[in-house]
């Protein structure tokens, strides 16, 4: 049995999320085993290395799969890219190490979030963009709650699975906020990230930006490990799965 590794590019506006669902085929995950299997001619497996939400966007997903006779990575990667929807492609198939697993073998996710502030709406953009049209965000303030956001901490003020069973420490890395005359962009680099976690971290981000809570009540937002204390889950559009790092 030969184990793959395969990176993937999709525009997620029209999909219900990466995982497959078992009353739709409207998912990543779904689209990609749909085309996999038919090219290799057996059923197959894939695992991503994040589950992305519905209207989430990735460049550079990875996942990982096995089948039971080996194949020519090329052979497959062409495959795929002629019988894929257009929203979706796969950029590299490459063989893997027998132990290899994309989700559970990553090191480092980033991802981006878009809030586009200009006044006019962004008409070419406005898949990957969350229209922000209130009063004006306060970004000195963003970076500064930002600095309490980061390293290793429950976060389950941030989970948007209230029946989580499993831990909710996860490790934050970096935020990094960044500001240009026609939007703000925010990007996380950690180990892993909980349901909703990022945008529910940007939708707390953009309250402290508003001036409707300071970047000082961060700790106790965390010290709460309570959903309903933090900010709305901001939408799916503006976030991007940049890159999946391994060790």
């Amino acid at each position: 049995m030969q184990n793959y590794k395969m990176v993937v590019q999709y525009d997620g506006t029209r999909y219900n999320g990466w995982q497959k669902q078992a009353d739709t085929d409207n998912t990543i995950q779904a689209k990609l085993e749909g085309v996999l299997s038919r090219c290799v001619g057996e059923d197959v497996d894939i695992h991503g290395a994040g589950r992305t939400d519905a209207g989430v966007h990735a460049r550079g997903q990875v996942a990982q799969f096995r089948l039971d006779e080996a194949r020519d990575p090329e052979e497959i990667l062409a495959y795929m890219n002629e019988y894929l929807p257009e929203d979706i492609g796969v950029l590299s198939v490459t063989e893997a190490a027998p132990r290899f697993h994309s989700r559970y073998n990553a090191s480092l996710k980033h991802y981006r979030y878009v809030i586009g502030t200009d006044k006019a709406y962004h008409v070419f953009d406005r898949k990957y963009v969350y229209e922000y049209h209130d009063v004006p965000l306060d970004v000195a303030a963003m970076k500064m709650a930002a600095l309490y956001l980061r390293g290793e901490h429950d976060f389950k003020s941030f989970c948007g699975n209230p029946r989580m069973k499993k831990s909710t420490v996860r490790s934050i890395m970096s935020i990094h906020i960044s500001e240009t005359p026609h939007d703000i962009t925010l990007d996380f680099f950690g180990e892993g990230f909980l349901q909703y976690m990022v945008r529910i971290l940007v939708g707390t981000l953009i309250e402290v930006g508003q001036g409707k809570r300071s970047p000082e009540s961060m700790p106790q937002l965390l010290e709460a490990r309570d959903r309903n204390e933090a900010g709305p889950t901001a939408p799916p559009q503006g976030l991007t799965l940049i890159e999946v790092r391994y060790n």
